[in-house]
């Protein structure tokens, strides 16, 4: 006989497991279900239940509930059997209140029906609990169902299994079988979203407390089923650090499911201690939000608790669970069930006797405001008594919380050190100490005043972060051992791993518990934001070599250096230039993110931020302010000779940033340290960083962009980070130890513009003589048909004299673009010229488009151009955790120069034109075959059409309204060229087909209308 795999193969191996039984096995012995019920249960202690016991109305299994009753209080059952109905009214009381207020309610607080008050769950004992306690959770019924008929409309409809507790529907299940092709995630989701009828009672919202889909590998889970809308979470246990389940020597990898999850007492628990609703009572149901535990959260609370119960007070845990790891349950989970914990035995440290709690208080030490909240929320759902919850700011305040009775007392990371003081001098009391280091403090000032506390003095914005605040207030005082400490981070540095972790056998320090970023990513919680992360590295020659100046400190000095030449108020407005052309025209014309994409620009220091801040509003400014910008920093600065406050740069209170940031209006937020942790902001997607990153710190600000966002459809290919100042391999560097999946590609070298130079230069298609000449005329303005022979010469090579092959010629064409490409880019961030690059680029512009590959003109260029990897041909750019076509990442950025080039100071004066055309040359520099001199007489005639158009006078020239003038200049250029679209058919196709073209050539024309007098003869 072979083995089963399917469906029914899993169904029987989970009632098995349950009940000692399974409906297979009975029928092989001719026993029925009810015979199997009779002889009570083995396994887990569950009864094996029947799907005709279930009553699809109320969605219960009557047998099971009725006999539960009788069984336990049948006084109160004889209340109300004076009535005929007794039954129905009992049934239709639960319905009105399950209906109103969910399951969750009655199972924790029983259900009233006139004058007798029923205990549908008995409650699972505590340590410290009578034999009565521990008697009645005995009597609890816990049962399983296969195949339930749910649907009162189609009675032929089943789900696969139903878990009972005293015959009310706790959980459904719908399985798959890997082996038959079918699994949780498609098949058993799409079974629950499209094929169920979430109508039906069994299906409701608040009715059965979770809905599993499990395989044979993974489970998912759901608590609100709501059609095609139902969102469904992994109930995994992670597998090396990542998603999916580990192998099980024993069984199914998700077996866990039944054999951990769904223990009689693991089930009670969950129900008592972790399931629980957000919102108040007297919301209506449907708005309300059911929570039930991931399996990580579940798991740090049972472990912390196991061990506390194990080894008493004065114990330290680390725990790291990453950014979308639900920190905020899993910390309100831990704080109440702490205050609850009993010593296993007799003498434990700290301990006073097995009949009393190991902690007096439960110190929770955040800054999350919602936290605090939150906490108190969900105490009054969790505990019978609803004031224990109190804040405390100083050592006072802990000591008469203690003295009224409050369990669990609430304090933020900067009064930590007199908390800490506190504990100390109550040396009798016993404290569970839990830090949030997570979000440390936005306030900026907050550091300051800590840092005074401290006695080290302000320091302009260069903050501690939480962590080493926490270390610090526990360095400085002789720690006692009357209080656990646990903290909980997802980016925990050396000295905390050292200060909170479990020391190992070989001396190192490992977290208590472990949720990576990775598996946070791959299970979808957070985006992964080293997926578009690309690097535009600054460069800066020395001319007199800093070494042989015994004066300088080398590094020093060469930090200086950079620090001022970043600062400069020139590249900081090219590097502004490069970030709003990206995000205008990749993120906000294309309305990322259902139109509500935002960015955060990253800078050195509150100076850089405030010049950055000014350089953007001026770019905006031109461009007819689409969107509103901020800027946010602590206390004063000045730049320039002017003092600026945050709050009079934005114009309002430094407080209501976060709230005016998170409005339509406001899409870029520029800044320094403040925000750069702890501020949670979905709809950021894009970032651009020209501040040195390292650490901790690089991990904290890049993940401000890995929030998900499912209802605006945030996806990981949404996300973009450009910088300006940091190498891939720090930021790798400060990702590997937090993100144990980190594949960074490594950065492409900028000496590939030396290679692709040698390898052009010995194709033998041009001479360099050629190039010098060329270039030499060609800024001497001389006329066109002077440069004509000197390209025709070298194209005539390529085309001809040198006879080489498709192949040999592809190679050339593809390298000299990608030349030209590279070094276009590269130039608007080098701060000095390789005079040779430069006279190549200039040289290549005019001579690509006459090389002549035998394809559809550049068809088959474009398609080798998309397939080339940027590890052998790059722009000083990468991109991490994927390679890219080239073609694909210019499509994402084009930082051309916006500025013309050499146009500072002490040069000749030219036509502007000149300027204009040279302008549009740097931002669009392959394409437009037309030389210079071309260029001038055909924007001025268009400039002259565009003059003439008899709508020109009215809408543009007269018209004071910035964005309206635009529109209607758009609408004119569209005009002119459809009529000259016969005559300039090239030019028109590039008009019409690409983007970049499009917005320069606009731009172009703009400053002709605006100037009349250019291009007029000198």
């Amino acid at each position: 006989m072979v083995s089963k795999t399917n469906e029914q193969a899993l169904e029987a191996a989970i009632e098995k497991a349950l009940t000692g039984n399974c409906l297979e096995d009975l029928k092989a012995s001719g026993n029925t279900v009810q015979e199997a019920q009779a002889l009570y249960r083995s396994g887990n202690s569950y009864y094996i239940g029947d799907t005709n016991d279930f009553n699809a109305k109320y969605a219960i299994d009557e047998t099971r509930f009725w006999h539960f009753l009788e069984e336990t209080q049948k006084e109160e059952l004889e209340k109300l059997q004076r009535s005929a109905d007794w039954k129905l009214k009992i049934l239709e009381r639960y319905d009105r209140m399950v209906k109103k207020y969910g399951i969750l309610r009655l199972l924790r607080k029983g259900l009233e029906v006139e004058d007798a008050h029923f205990t549908l769950l008995y409650q699972l004992p505590m340590a410290s609990s009578s034999q009565t306690v521990k008697d009645n959770f005995a009597k609890n019924e816990f049962s399983v169902t296969r195949q339930i008929r749910y649907n009162l409309e189609n009675t032929r409809e089943e789900i696969d299994m139903v878990v009972f507790v005293n015959g009310l529907a706790i959980a459904t299940l719908e399985l798959k079988n890997q082996w038959t092709g079918q699994n949780a995630k498609v098949h058993g989701i799409k079974q629950y979203k499209y094929d169920r009828d979430i109508r039906q009672p069994l299906l409701n919202f608040g009715r059965a407390i979770v809905h599993f889909a499990v395989d044979t590998d993974k489970v998912y889970m759901c608590t609100k089923l709501a059609g095609s809308k139902s969102f469904f979470l992994p109930f995994n246990k992670g597998h090396n650090n990542g998603k999916g389940n580990p192998p099980n020597p024993f069984g199914h990898k998700s077996a866990y499911l039944w054999e951990e999850v769904f223990t009689r007492e693991s089930l009670a628990n969950i129900i008592q201690h972790f399931v629980r609703f957000d919102g108040k009572a007297t919301d209506a149901l449907s708005k309300r939000t059911l929570f039930f535990p991931r399996y990580h959260q579940m798991d740090v609370v049972r472990k912390i608790l196991d061990d506390a119960s194990k080894k008493g007070v004065g114990q330290t845990y680390l725990i790291q669970h990453s950014a979308g790891s639900g920190k905020s349950n899993s910390i309100t989970w831990a704080a109440y069930q702490l205050i609850e914990t009993y010593p296993e035995r007799e003498g434990l440290p700290g301990s006073k006797g097995i009949q009393n709690p190991l902690f007096d208080s439960v110190i929770v030490v955040t800054d999350r405001r919602l936290l605090d909240k939150q906490l108190r929320e969900n105490i009054k759902e969790f505990s019978e008594v609803k004031n224990i919850v109190a804040p405390a700011f100083s050592s006072k305040d802990l000591k008469d919380s203690l003295e009224q009775g409050k369990k669990i007392i609430i304090t933020t990371i900067q009064k930590f050190p007199f908390i800490v003081d506190g504990i100390a001098d109550l040396s009798d009391k016993r404290f569970a100490v839990i830090i949030d280091e997570a979000h440390s403090s936005q306030s900026g000032t907050a550091a300051g005043k800590m840092n005074q506390a401290m006695g080290m003095g302000e320091n302009e914005e260069e903050e501690e972060d939480a962590q080493d605040k926490i270390l610090k207030a526990m360095q400085a005082r002789k720690m006692k051992g009357n209080a656990s400490y646990l903290a909980f981070t997802a980016t925990p540095k050396n000295a905390t791993l050292e200060r909170f972790g479990s020391k190992q056998e070989d001396g190192s320090f490992k977290p208590f518990h472990l949720y990576s970023m990775k598996q946070a990513i791959e299970e979808g919680f957070i985006l992964d934001v080293l997926a578009n992360y690309t690097t535009y590295k600054s460069y800066y020659e020395i001319e007199k070599s800093i070494e042989d100046n015994p004066l300088f400190d080398t590094k020093k000095a060469q930090k200086k250096l950079r620090a001022y030449v970043e600062r400069d108020k020139r590249t900081i407005a090219t590097k502004a230039e490069i970030m709003m052309e990206h995000f205008i025209s990749k993120v906000y014309n294309t309305k990322k993110l259902k139109g509500k994409a935002k960015g955060m620009v990253v800078t050195q220091n509150i100076e850089s931020a405030i010049r950055y801040y000014l350089a953007i509003k001026r770019i905006l400014a031109d461009k007819g302010n689409p969107f509103k910008i901020a800027v946010a920093f602590s206390g004063k600065k000045t730049v320039d000779g002017v003092e600026y406050t945050e709050g009079e740069l934005n114009g309002f209170a430094e407080k209501d940033t976060r709230d005016y940031f998170d409005s339509d209006d406001y899409r870029i937020l520029v800044v320094a340290n403040k925000y750069l942790t702890g501020f949670d902001q979905p709809k950021l997607c894009t970032m651009y960083v020209d501040k040195k990153l390292q650490g901790v710190l690089a991990v904290q600000a890049l993940s401000r962009l890995n929030r998900a966002a499912d209802k605006l459809g945030k996806k990981t290919e949404d996300l973009f980070i450009l910088d300006f100042f940091n190498q891939v391999d720090d930021i790798k560097a400060s990702f590997d130890p937090f993100y144990t999946s980190t594949s960074l590609s490594g950065a492409t070298d900028i000496n590939v513009l030396h290679e692709l130079k040698g390898t052009l230069d010995d194709a033998a298609v041009y001479e360099w003589s050629e190039v010098e000449t060329f270039v030499e005329k060609y800024f001497e303005g001389v006329d066109a048909q002077q440069l004509s022979p000197i390209i025709d010469v070298a194209a005539n090579r390529f085309n001809q004299e040198l006879e080489l092959e498709d192949e040999e010629k592809a190679d050339f064409k593809i390298k000299a673009k990608q030349f030209v490409k590279i070094y276009g880019q590269m130039a608007s961030i080098m701060p000095y010229e390789v005079i040779e690059w430069e006279k190549l680029f200039w040289f290549l512009k005019f001579l690509i488009p006459k090389l002549i590959v035998k394809t559809k003109e550049d068809e088959l260029i474009d398609e080798l151009l998309e397939s080339v990897d940027l590890s052998t041909y790059g722009l000083e750019r990468t991109k991490l955790n994927h390679s890219i076509g080239l073609d694909d990442s210019s499509t994402e950025l084009d930082p051309q120069n916006p500025n013309p080039r050499g146009a500072h100071g002490g040069e000749e004066e030219k036509d502007p034109l000149d300027e204009i055309i040279r302008t549009f040359n740097e931002r669009w520099f392959h394409g437009w075959d037309a030389t210079p001199e071309d260029q001038r007489v055909k924007f001025v005639t268009l400039s002259k059409h565009i003059q003439a158009h008899p709508d020109y006078q009215s809408k543009v020239a007269d018209n004071k309204d910035s964005q309206n003038r635009d529109l209607a200049f758009k609408k004119i250029l569209d005009d002119v060229m459809s009529q000259q679209r016969k005559k300039e058919l090239d030019l028109y196709k590039l008009y019409a087909k690409d983007d970049s073209f499009y917005q320069a050539f606009f731009d172009t024309m703009k400053r002709m209308i605006d100037n009349p007098n250019l291009g007029q003869t000198k």
